[in-house]
């Protein structure tokens, strides 16, 4: 199997080092990833300058772009074969619920859903170091996926719960959940007296019932959540509908 890796902070991100090195394990591997942190680029991708790639060690290149260029370059030319499957992560930190709209690791593993390759993001959800047992984790779900390939083309979220020596409650399928809304802005002056901003931190959880990824990680259970492209609001068009009076253009 040939596996494309990338993420969103950063090629010498330990994270990615473990996630390469446990992909390795099971097939070839080019790894593509941003040269500085990304965290929170989303779907962004730069059109406005040409974007540098540089070969770091062989099939290992860091790129001076998002990480949806990462993985867009890596599939458009930048490798001479097309990946099988396109692995993004191991991020520091959770991608729960709302951050799957904010989120480079995401992001990265959902551009190769849109060029049609099956795609991970995998996500450490804590700040410690445990990123061989989370890749532990991710290679099981690789191998599994080669043994028994899921139909279609499709995009999944992978959370794994930051618990002392890697030790999880098994593996769960679940759907987002919700946050609620950010913390206030955080306002200062820099050193000419200008007034400067910083975002606040994310908001705690809003949605966490049984069967939201925020339920399974506070049951340290690795979360699985099935990523649609489509962001159609269904369930509405019918009242979007009588709103408009049956109007058709």
């Amino acid at each position: 199997m040939k596996i494309l890796v990338s993420n969103d902070d950063g090629w010498q991100a330990p994270g990615i080092q473990a996630l390469a090195d446990a992909m390795r394990r099971i097939g070839e591997v080019k790894l593509v990833a941003p040269d500085r942190n990304c965290s929170a680029a989303s779907n962004s991708l730069t059109l406005s300058h040409p974007i540098r790639a540089k070969e770091q060690l062989p099939g290992v290149y860091s790129v001076q772009g998002t990480p949806v260029d990462c993985v867009n370059i890596a599939l458009n030319g930048l490798l001479d074969w097309q990946p099988d499957i396109v692995v993004s992560g191991i991020n520091s930190g959770p991608n729960l619920g709302d951050d799957v709209v904010y989120s480079g690791t995401v992001a990265a593993a959902m551009e190769g859903r849109f060029h049609g390759v099956p795609a991970f993001a995998f996500s450490l959800a804590g700040h410690s170091d445990q990123y061989d047992h989370a890749a532990e984790i991710a290679a099981e779900l690789v191998s599994r996926y080669m043994a028994k390939p899921l139909t279609g083309n499709w995009l999944l979220n992978v959370n794994i719960p930051d618990t002392p020596g890697g030790k999880t409650a098994g593996m769960v399928t679940t759907r987002l959940g919700h946050r609620h809304r950010g913390q206030n802005l955080i306002v200062q002056d820099d050193p000419r007296g200008e007034q400067i901003f910083w975002i606040g931190p994310v908001g705690e959880s809003a949605d966490d019932q049984d069967g939201t990824d925020f339920h399974a990680i506070v049951n340290n259970q690795v979360s699985i959540t099935p990523i649609e492209v489509d962001m159609t609001d269904h369930k509405r068009i019918n009242e979007l509908h009588q709103w408009l009076g049956g109007a058709q253009s």
